[in-house]
């Protein structure tokens, strides 16, 4: 068992920046890959930007240069900068990990911060 907690959402102008948070507890030892989705109003949820256990990282293409996903060594926190906000940017944001252990595959969610980029 995982528990992701994420918090830094707010509203923002477009061209603007935000910096989201991710606090995971349980059985870290397990996490494999970490990361962030995100889904609008009426929308499919969709992979934002992901990290690997060795560091690897993966982006969307919609956002590559412009947001920056990183973590603590121990692997309790994870970042996303996000710079050069976009009124398309605007969703709900889901922390999320997937783990290997004593019980299998399995992937955990937080809660989800609302982004909101509008003038």
């Amino acid at each position: 068992q995982v528990q992701l907690v994420e918090s830094g959402g707010d509203l923002v102008q477009p061209g603007g920046s935000l910096r989201l948070s991710c606090a995971a507890s349980g059985r870290i030892s397990d996490i494999n890959v970490m990361g962030w989705y995100r889904q609008a109003p009426g929308k499919e949820r969709e992979r934002v930007a992901t990290i690997t256990r060795t560091g690897g990282l993966n982006y969307v293409d919609s956002v590559k240069g412009r947001f920056t996903i990183s973590r603590n060594d121990a692997k309790t926190m994870v970042y996303m900068q996000m710079n050069s906000l976009k009124a398309e940017d605007t969703a709900v944001y889901y922390c999320y990990c997937n783990t290997w252990g004593p019980t299998g595959a399995n992937d955990y969610w937080g809660q989800g911060t609302q982004v909101t980029v509008s003038s």
